[in-house]
């Protein structure tokens, strides 16, 4: 039999008929009223709930669908799904690491020389005729130090690129240092902040790492680094951000993703050194690919009553 699989999430029509082709019926509910069309018809029906980190799932969505037993989390993020809730209620929870790691690792490298040597200033003012104003001298990345705030398959192919190809030092924040990595390990994500040149951070959201990036741990940042995040928005403390770099006591900065996507606060947008892209790190053909596979491949241990591929940690 079918399982049925309710999507509050955006997927591609590609992807949909990929996932009916593994025997999965379809729901697909981007937004509320949608899904309220579906509940009313198929409530009984649906066993599976594919969501990402960013939308999630609540207790309340949960005891809505009485026969639910799966939420597959598409990408590594699952900060908004209670999984408290679904280990109560017997609901599984699964989620994607490592499938866009290479992505994030590519488009961060990409911010951090877009920020560093001013390239969307630079095209910008060409194309306002602006060119004797615009051309000037901006720092290299070869060599600089490298921050990284957590040490997960991202930040590893992030290190790698930045180690490799720009000789860069490399020193990283995380609760325990990891035995295969000779790289500096710090327990206190200050003590990376005031080495680094530039602050990479990669980690997840939730109530332990909300605010890391705050007024204290810029202040003891150096005037001439950067800070980049490409983990989750809650990680940074938007207004902070925008002031470190309007008193110059930052150089500039370069965001992915935002406290409360997809609204991006105004003094982030009033910085012409602060480089924006919309969540767009873990976006390729690649990626998208992978996070399907890997929800695939849940979903058929799920139906066939095999443990998941892919559980939470601690679930």
């Amino acid at each position: 039999m079918a399982i049925h699989l309710l999507v509050v999430t955006r997927l591609s029509r590609h992807h949909q008929d990929r996932i009916e082709a593994a025997g999965i019926r379809l729901h697909m509910a981007e937004d509320a009223e949608t899904r309220r069309r579906i509940l009313e018809h198929h409530r009984d029906d649906i066993r599976a709930v594919m969501t990402i980190g960013t939308i999630g799932f609540s207790a309340e969505e949960m005891d809505t669908l009485p026969k639910l037993g799966l939420i597959c989390a598409q990408g590594v993020g699952f900060e908004g799904i209670d999984v408290s809730a679904a280990r109560e209620r017997g609901i599984v929870v699964t989620h994607g690491p490592g499938t866009n790691a290479e992505t994030v690792a590519d488009h961060t490298l990409g911010l951090v020389l877009a920020c560093l040597r001013r390239i969307p200033q630079g095209d910008a003012g060409l194309r306002k005729g602006r060119w004797k104003e615009i051309r000037r001298s901006a720092p290299v990345l070869h060599g600089k130090t490298l921050g990284l705030l957590g040490m997960g398959n991202v930040a590893r192919a992030i290190a790698r690129r930045a180690h490799g190809g720009f000789d860069m030092p490399i020193i990283y924040f995380a609760r325990q240092p990891k035995a295969d990595l000779d790289w500096p390990h710090e327990t206190d994500a200050k003590r990376v902040a005031e080495q680094a040149d530039v602050l990479v951070s990669t980690l997840p959201g939730g109530p332990e790492t909300h605010h890391l990036i705050d007024d204290a741990l810029l202040a003891v940042m150096k005037p001439d680094s950067i800070v980049v995040n490409i983990g989750r928005g809650s990680v940074v403390d938007s207004e902070a951000m925008a002031r470190a770099v309007r008193e110059k006591r930052l150089a500039g900065a370069a965001l992915d993703v935002f406290e409360h996507e997809p609204e991006v606060a105004q003094a982030l947008k009033d910085e012409p050194s602060i480089v924006m892209t919309p969540h767009t790190a873990g976006l390729s053909p690649e990626a998208l690919d992978a996070t399907v596979e890997l929800v695939i491949q849940n979903l058929e241990a799920f139906r066939d009553g095999r443990p998941p591929v892919t559980p939470v940690p601690g679930t």
